[in-house]
């Protein structure tokens, strides 16, 4: 298992540097750059903040100087604001972790239980609910949310750094992987109660109750395991859309409000702190089946 688990976390770095290099390059072929704004500056100021900011080299040394600096812990400053983003982003990751943590659990949570209940209840009423349910997108949801109740009828605020409330981003948040582990669930669930060893359990004369929480339900949980390793990180850096609806002050919002500003080093650094996540849940993911399924062996 040890030799496995280098072996992941090798792979995993790999896969990082190919992000931060596809990123990279990607983003510096785009016509354009940080500095165009509508009011424009004086190419004497341009090339001045060129300088500063090593954009007067060729793509390729800044690249091997961006990855020296990142090497060493340091993601450079913002080139919109000059605010280090280290500063940034553990100012702004709690609050989408927060809000991620509580969005995965309650979608986890929920989208088990439903799923599970939504087999037993096979082509019945409840069944049918549960699942016109889980079809609504989550960006309609908390639109909808958010004209109902924080501006029709005002019970909450739009969003209030000082007294945040996160029921609705929540609700909003968890909505479509509630949804697709709802489904994942409810097939993972109907394929477990159609094996051998349950109609053996039965036959044996094993508690209905048991035959659904020990057996059906442990051995239908390795997809939602699946599922929910990638989704943990997704969520955790917070939605982008759910964030900026919101206007919650997250790391999601961040990535879109530096994509608008063509906002380099941000655009990299929160890159490289989704991909890390990522792959961290991923190698997780992996080792929490050897607990749900110990006849998983690792190669």
């Amino acid at each position: 298992m040890g030799r496995y688990i280098v072996k992941r976390i090798l792979l995993a770095i790999l896969t990082v540097f190919i992000i931060c290099a596809i990123t990279f390059f990607v983003m510096n072929a785009i016509p354009g750059g940080p500095f165009n704004r509508e009011k424009a500056l004086s190419a004497a100021t341009i090339e001045a903040l060129n300088k500063r900011y090593n954009l007067d080299k060729p793509v390729p040394e800044q690249f091997l100087l961006y990855m020296k600096n990142l090497l060493h812990g340091d993601f450079g400053v913002s080139l919109k604001n000059g605010r280090n983003i280290t500063e940034i982003i553990a100012e702004s990751f709690p609050i989408s972790a927060k809000l991620g943590l509580m969005a995965i659990a309650v979608a986890l949570l929920c989208g088990t239980v439903f799923g599970s209940f939504a087999a037993l209840m096979r082509n019945k009423l409840p069944d049918r609910i549960i699942v016109f349910f889980s079809t609504l997108p989550s960006f309609v949801l908390a639109t909808l949310l958010l004209l109902v109740f924080c501006i029709r009828l005002a019970w909450f605020p739009v969003w209030d750094p000082n007294q945040p409330n996160y029921l609705l981003p929540v609700i909003a948040l968890s909505a479509y992987p509630m949804a697709y582990v709802t489904r994942l669930s409810k097939s993972s669930m109907l394929d477990a109660l159609s094996q051998d060893y349950i109609r053996t359990a039965k036959a044996k004369g094993v508690a209905k109750w048991k035959v659904i929480f020990k057996h059906a339900l442990r051995n239908s949980l390795l997809p939602v395991i699946t599922y929910a390793g990638p989704q943990i990180a997704y969520i955790i850096t917070g939605s982008m859309v759910i964030e900026t609806i919101f206007t919650v002050g997250g790391i999601g919002s961040k990535f879109v409000s530096a994509i608008t500003n063509r906002d380099y080093t941000m655009i990299m650094a929160t890159t490289i702190f989704l991909a890390t996540l990522m792959v961290v849940a991923n190698l997780i993911c992996d080792l929490l089946y050897k607990l749900v399924d110990p006849r998983i062996k690792f190669d």
